[in-house]
């Protein structure tokens, strides 16, 4: 066994003279540290060359240590190097280059004219199957009928693009469709200069052209103009930007010779918008474009139209802002269309197009209308009342502030009752509820209280006001002074009272007045609970009605109820808790 390793360890260097050893560095000696720390030294003041990795490259001797040593498992024999700093090859992924893309189209090989096993079966390509093919459902599949095999998609290659790959604008782009577009542009010039040629001929033809070269005018534009060529191209180019350069951005004065721009100031002497009110939650102002779109005196009540300043949108959609909108519209594209028309330059001739067109639109709107209504008919349809009163809905938009007032829109109408209002009946003229007098409705123009009653007018009222006017009794002298009395004073005088009662009873002995008292108060009791067995009753009829059906109390009299009414009451009272409740009615 150990002749057999020393014959492995010995064996190890013949294999290969480069392998180093697996352990570990050996400590450097005092003197060997010095040495180094001095070579160092010198590299970084550039007196020693600095050191090479296996490269050929230098390394930077002002390298931090701990970034240029490579640790003892990545390389044994310590070399100088920085490729363990760098990307490691093996785990760098490989992306897709810009040059790769998605295959369109089908391939180009010969068609199959027999159905291939493993195809699809609706219309036999190869690249898919029946549940991913695109084409029309066939009523009999290629599979079956071997006709019209659909040539083989090609085989989409997986890309796999980068950060930049994946936000190419120009990736899969072919360079080749942009011949097209140089192509149409090269037709319009073309186009162009046979124009330009047939209206030289026609000026040679007619004479025209022979009197501007004759002209002193037309020898000046030759010494200023160095080529035929720079002049059709200038040409050129001013029929293009002649009508883009003329325009007036909003809010600035462009100068289109110039090319500068001026930005409109404000007047010195104005008052800035954001003193007019000071208020924070006013109208919102913007010191970056010095814009504040609403009205600054919105909530301070005053009509927009008396106040000097009233927001910018005031000012935009006030006045000729909008017509004047739709006129440059209108411009831009009829200019579109090829008519030679310009806000600036033809107001006139633009304004008098403009009613024409707007003038036939309609014409054109109405026989249209017309039309269709002959043929299809509905005419009963436009006649129809507007959605508002059939659905009793509106799209209208309206907005408040936080104060209540509308700020947009128009104010909702308020909901009316569904019962009829303001309806008299019995030649009252007031309705019933218009008069209110000690916890009692009634009627305002005669102040009775009976409902449905007829109306006496001013005879009613004189005589509820003689019945209110009756000469009141005068309170005896026993009476104030009850009256006078303190709580406390009049429940010691009960007390007293009943004491005395108490001994009356005590030395009275039972008598036929007792039983007469009895049989009234019992005659009493059977009257009350005969009257609360009648109000249960009607009561319960009552509840059966439909609520708007019920009768009115107008007519209960209110007032204290006695004792008896108050037992009976009780005795008649229901208890669900009563475990006996169930019984009572046995």
């Amino acid at each position: 066994m150990a002749s057999g390793t020393v014959e492995i360890i010995n064996s190890t260097p013949a294999g290969g003279s480069n392998d180093v050893s697996l352990e570990e560095p050996k400590k450097m000696t005092r003197e060997d540290w010095r040495k180094k720390k001095e070579l160092e030294e010198q590299r970084k003041l550039g007196n020693a060359p600095a050191e090479v990795d296996e490269e050929g490259k230098d390394i930077n001797p002002h390298i931090p240590q701990y970034i240029s040593s490579v640790p003892w498992y990545i390389d044994p024999s310590k070399r100088p190097t920085l490729k363990h700093q760098r990307p490691q090859p093996e785990k760098q992924k490989e992306f897709t280059s810009s040059v790769e893309w998605y295959k369109r189209g089908v391939q180009e090989n010969a068609v199959a004219t027999k159905y291939r096993k493993g195809a699809c079966e609706n219309c036999g390509a190869m690249t898919h199957t029946k549940k991913d093919c695109l084409e029309r459902p066939r009523k009999v599949g290629a599979k079956f009928t071997g006709l019209n095999i659909a040539p083989d998609e090609h085989m989409q290659p997986t890309l796999m693009f980068d950060y930049d790959g994946k936000r190419d604008r120009w990736n899969g782009y072919n360079p080749e469709e942009h011949m097209k577009i140089v192509e149409e542009y090269s037709k319009v010039d073309l186009a162009k200069r046979t124009l330009k040629a047939q209206k030289l001929q026609e000026e040679l033809a007619s004479g025209k052209l022979m009197e501007q070269v004759n002209s002193p005018r037309h020898h000046w534009e030759e010494e200023e103009s160095n080529s035929q060529t720079e002049r059709d191209h200038n040409s050129e180019g001013e029929d293009e930007d002649k009508y883009a350069d003329d325009i007036d951005m909003p809010g600035q004065n462009f100068d289109s010779k110039r090319r500068i721009t001026v930005r409109n100031l404000r007047i010195r002497e104005d008052i800035a918008k954001y003193l007019r009110n000071l208020d924070p939650n006013s109208a919102y102002y913007d010191p970056k474009t010095r814009a504040m779109r609403e009205n600054p005196y919105a909530n301070a009540g005053k009509n927009p139209d008396e106040v000097g300043y009233a927001g910018d949108n005031f000012v935009r959609y006030t006045g000729d802002t909008i017509s004047m909108a739709q006129t440059q519209l209108f411009a831009w594209e009829a200019y579109d269309k090829g008519s030679e028309v310009h806000l600036q330059a033809d107001p006139t001739k633009l304004e008098l197009l403009y009613k024409s067109f707007k003038v036939k639109k309609e014409d054109f709107k109405e026989q249209q209308k017309e039309s269709i209504l002959e043929k299809y008919g509905g005419q009963e349809h436009l006649d129809a009342p507007p959605a508002e009163l059939l659905l009793a809905q509106t799209e209208d938009y309206v907005e408040y502030s936080r104060h209540g007032t509308v700020i947009k829109g128009q104010e909702k109408a308020i909901v009316r009752s569904k019962y009829e209002e303001d309806v008299t009946i019995n030649n009252h003229t007031c309705i019933w509820g218009s008069y209110w007098k000690e916890g009692r409705w009634g009627y305002k123009c005669c102040h009775s209280f009976v409902k449905y009653s007829y109306c006496t007018g001013e005879a009613g009222k004189e005589i509820a006001n003689t019945a209110l006017d009756l000469p009141e009794e005068k309170p005896t002298e026993e009476e104030y002074m009850a009256k006078s009395k303190t709580l406390m004073e009049i429940h010691q005088e009960k007390q007293k009272d009943e004491k005395k009662k108490k001994k009356k009873k005590q030395k009275k002995s039972p008598n036929s007045d007792s039983e007469g008292e009895e049989k009234k108060k019992h005659e009493k009791l059977k009257k009350a609970l005969n009257a609360e067995e009648a109000r249960l009753l009607q009561v319960k009829e009552i509840m059966q009605l439909d609520e708007r059906k019920r009768p009115y109390n107008s007519m209960y009299e209110t007032r204290e109820p006695t004792e008896e009414e108050m037992e009976a009451y009780r005795m008649k009272r229901q208890r669900p808790d009563d475990p006996m409740a169930s019984f009572l009615g046995q």
